[in-house]
């Protein structure tokens, strides 16, 4: 949710009230969550989301984070102060920087050795909460070993596959991948040369962190990789998908969100979107763009449109006309946005649970993606969109035609998208089950009675 909706005085007050009435029945614990930032980018914004389900609901949840980008009043910001401070902490991003380029010259951007980080693990400690909840880390702020000297119950929401792999957000899922095995020096790609830093970033996490966390994945695939995985593979693992603002995202007049948003106003509309797609490989354009042209032939008058990136200096000829929307950081333009699209296509080749199709559904668009990695947990097959053999672009097209052909099934899953997100994703339901485990936790160490 944006800064400006989701510090909504409604909501804040409705928890008071809650509070009041002595609803909850018994004191929640308290909570301090850790990320590098609170927005922008999907992962950031999803541990927000997690935090603002909390104060929603009437828990005393914190934030601290490496930078502030929301007016929220419940996200503190720990940057150094002084100009020595400030200096240092520059040098350490830069020599963050500089090790994961060395993981992957040409994508160190996806690569974090989390090798010096500023944040003090004896200041978290010190603080009066009953739990201490990590969530996405990839610049200066929070270093491996930091991470290991925590000493409350330590709760971690993984967006990605970095925690138990060594410097890759992302990472082969393969039965030889290295995460599985341990980084041994013989499974080590044979393109890689010179100083093998995801081994040696692997090898820190495995000596720092030997208090066991309690891992947390949005989706039942990343579950079952830290499972599998040579560094977490006895750590407890739960499954719990990600909170959405369902006030803000919610299903508008599609004829009134196209005519805002200057978009046709009585075409089938395909939406993509993600911040770089077309350049990432892992988020499928590629995969897409073949699929437009046997789609337009099948669904007449179809058009596309994309969002999260400008429109190339020379488009391709899609077989459809394709509107670029640009990068948008306005939550209630990107529900108009969902709104004013007949379907959302994410044909990611990896993700975990992409917040683009949660937030689709919620606006009654249903989305088709490939049956692949976290995506059977982002849509019910056949009920709020189709799932696509992967990464066959002509199967692709097979499902968005399907979603598209009817008039009246299209009816029926855009029903279905809205009430599988009120029923999933709702602030209540998640923090409802954080909440369960963060007090089965304490009760296990002896905190009862909160």
């Amino acid at each position: 949710m944006s800064t400006q909706s989701g510090t909504a005085d409604p909501m804040q007050k409705h928890a008071h009230r809650r509070r009041e009435a002595g609803e909850e029945g018994r004191k929640a614990p308290s909570v301090l969550h850790l990320s590098e930032s609170d927005t922008p980018g999907g992962a950031p914004r999803a541990g927000y989301r997690v935090h603002r389900a909390f104060v929603e609901e009437g828990m005393d949840s914190r934030m601290l984070v490496g930078e502030k980008h929301s007016g929220d009043p419940t996200v503190e910001e720990h940057r150094p102060g002084s100009a020595p401070a400030r200096l240092a902490d520059r040098l350490r991003g830069k020599a963050n920087r500089w090790t994961a380029r060395l993981s992957d010259p040409e994508r160190w951007n996806v690569h974090y050795t989390g090798w010096l980080g500023r944040l003090d693990p004896g200041q978290v400690n010190r603080r009066e909460v009953d739990m201490v909840h990590l969530q996405w880390f990839h610049g200066s702020f929070a270093s491996v070993r930091a991470l290991g000297a925590l000493r409350k119950p330590v709760v971690w929401t993984l967006h990605d596959m970095w925690a138990f792999c060594g410097t890759e957000h992302y990472a082969p899922d393969g039965p030889g991948a290295r995460w599985r095995v341990g980084y041994t020096p013989e499974s080590r790609d044979d393109s890689e040369k010179g100083w093998d830093v995801k081994r040696w970033t692997w090898k820190r996490k495995q000596r720092h962190w030997r208090r066991p966390m309690h891992i947390v994945t949005p989706s039942r695939w990343l579950g079952a990789c830290v499972r599998e995985s040579a560094l977490m593979g006895d750590w407890p693992v739960r499954v719990i998908p990600y909170a959405l603002d369902l006030q803000t995202y919610r299903p508008h007049d599609q004829t009134e969100a196209r005519r805002a948003l200057g978009l046709p106003p009585d075409v089938p509309l395909v939406l993509f979107g993600a911040v770089g797609g077309g350049r990432n490989p892992r988020k499928g354009w590629d995969l897409l763009e073949p699929a437009l042209a046997p789609l337009a032939a099948s669904v007449p008058g179809v058009e596309g449109i994309v969002f999260g990136q400008e429109a190339p200096d020379e488009r391709p000829d899609y077989g459809m006309p394709v509107h670029y929307m640009g990068y948008l950081d306005d939550h209630h333009t990107l529900a108009r946005l969902y709104s004013a699209a007949d379907l959302m296509a994410v044909p990611s080749r990896q993700d975990n649970l992409p917040q683009t199709g949660l937030e689709a559904q919620a606006c009654g668009c249903p989305v088709v993606a490939f049956d692949t990695a976290g995506m059977p947990d982002v849509l019910e097959d056949g009920e709020t969109g189709k799932l696509a053999e992967p990464f066959s672009s002509e199967d692709l097209a097979r499902a968005m035609t399907w979603v598209l052909e009817d008039p009246q099934r299209l009816g029926r899953l855009r029903e279905a998208s809205r009430r599988r997100a009120e029923e999933r994703w709702s602030p209540e339901t998640v923090a409802r089950q954080y909440r369960e485990l963060y007090e089965e936790i304490l009760q296990r160490q002896g905190k009862a009675g909160l």
